[in-house]
């Protein structure tokens, strides 16, 4: 295998950058390929959209959790001993309520609302809340030190990480991913790495029908939490969500939100963020002046993203479309920051396997 081996990578979400940054680490010559990049905010592309921190919600035993104990390594480090990164620690607090035991949230948040989940030896200070802590309607909770991602900072920082190893980036749409294979800079790429999330969907050669839409809806706010605060359930739907954290360096507080299965819709809708709103100031009184409700909140912006819900799982696999050797990267859902290096680690395995021979 070269050294130099050519690579297009097509994606320029949190997947695509840490891949590409991985193979440029690996010596490969790296070349990016996606019509959204960092600093861009649609509702395609999803990256800038998460909160994003640190909590699996994996099963035990799993690959997804393999990606997350990966991840939570380079998070920690980042958080340690990189500022310029924009992530921080802040605690984490998971509450479980009984009522809530059939909802979407409590399935998409199962191993978090476990009494001794996998991670709870993996992340720092780990200890259960005595119930003499928890609010009314709390049937149980977990607390333990976790990591925050200023998504506007990290995805430029992950950019300006690749630039500094020679990784190229150009705007581009494509019709059929056979046509990245012309894109990388010097000449014909050896292989392309696809990090198109929900794209892939649509993109000709891939179109996987398995992905589907899991809207999110927040709310961007100037207050500050003390504390990410993640909850089994609402009162105000199956498909709504409570959870807020405060990205670092002056990022804001996002608080959720939605977990809408195959819902394109990427307007805010101003009834549910009234209801986002309302949640997180009865679990957070914190955030607002004493005696202050909905109004004591400074609203930065309010934002929908479609996070790329695989069935079956996301798909870390290689396949050849057309002639054209091809590693998938994509279909995390709502956890594409906590398993990216895993992820990318193992879509890095694949081109070079595939680069050495093995098809």
């Amino acid at each position: 295998m070269s050294e130099k081996s050519k690579i297009v990578v097509i994606g320029a979400g949190v997947a695509g950058l840490t891949t590409a940054l991985l193979l440029s680490k690996r010596g490969h010559s790296v070349a990016v390929v996606a019509k959204h990049m960092p600093g861009d905010y649609d509702v395609e592309y999803t990256s800038p959209w998460a909160g994003a921190n640190y909590l699996p919600v994996s099963s035990p035993n799993t690959r997804e959790a393999t990606w997350d104990r990966i991840t939570f390594q380079e998070l920690h480090r980042l958080t340690a001993q990189v500022p310029e990164s924009g992530i921080h620690f802040q605690d984490a607090v998971i509450y479980r309520r009984e009522k809530d035991a059939k909802s979407v949230t409590a399935d998409w948040f199962k191993e978090l609302l476990n009494e001794k989940p996998w991670f709870a030896d993996l992340v720092p200070e780990f200890r259960t809340i005595p119930k003499s802590e928890l609010p009314d309607g709390v049937d149980f909770g977990n607390r333990w030190r976790s990591m925050c991602v200023n998504t506007a900072i990290y995805l430029p920082y992950l950019l300006s990480q690749c630039l500094k190893r020679g990784v190229s980036f150009r705007r581009g749409t494509l019709e059929h991913i056979r046509e990245a294979v012309n894109l990388h800079q010097n000449s014909t790429a050896d292989i392309v790495v696809n990090c198109t999330g929900l794209g892939s969907r649509s993109l000709a050669g891939v179109t996987d029908q398995n992905l589907i839409p899991a809207r999110g809806q927040i709310v961007l706010v100037r207050n500050t939490a003390p504390f990410m605060i993640c909850v089994s359930g609402t009162d105000d739907g199956d498909d709504e969500a409570m959870y807020m954290m405060t990205r670092a360096a002056g990022g804001g507080t996002v608080l959720g939100g939605t977990y809408q299965k195959g819902d394109w819709n990427g307007v805010p809708d101003m009834a549910t963020a009234e209801r986002i709103m309302k949640r997180a100031v009865q679990w957070c009184p914190e955030l607002v002046k004493e005696g202050e409700g909905v109004e004591g909140l400074d609203v930065i912006r309010h934002g929908v993203g479609l996070r790329p819900l695989r069935i079956g799982g996301a798909r870390v696999e290689r396949e050849v479309i057309g002639g054209v050797r091809v590693v998938h990267n994509y279909g995390a859902g709502g956890f594409g920051y906590q398993a990216s290096y895993g992820m990318a680690e193992e879509a890095v395995s694949l081109v070079e396997e595939s680069l050495g021979g093995g098809g």
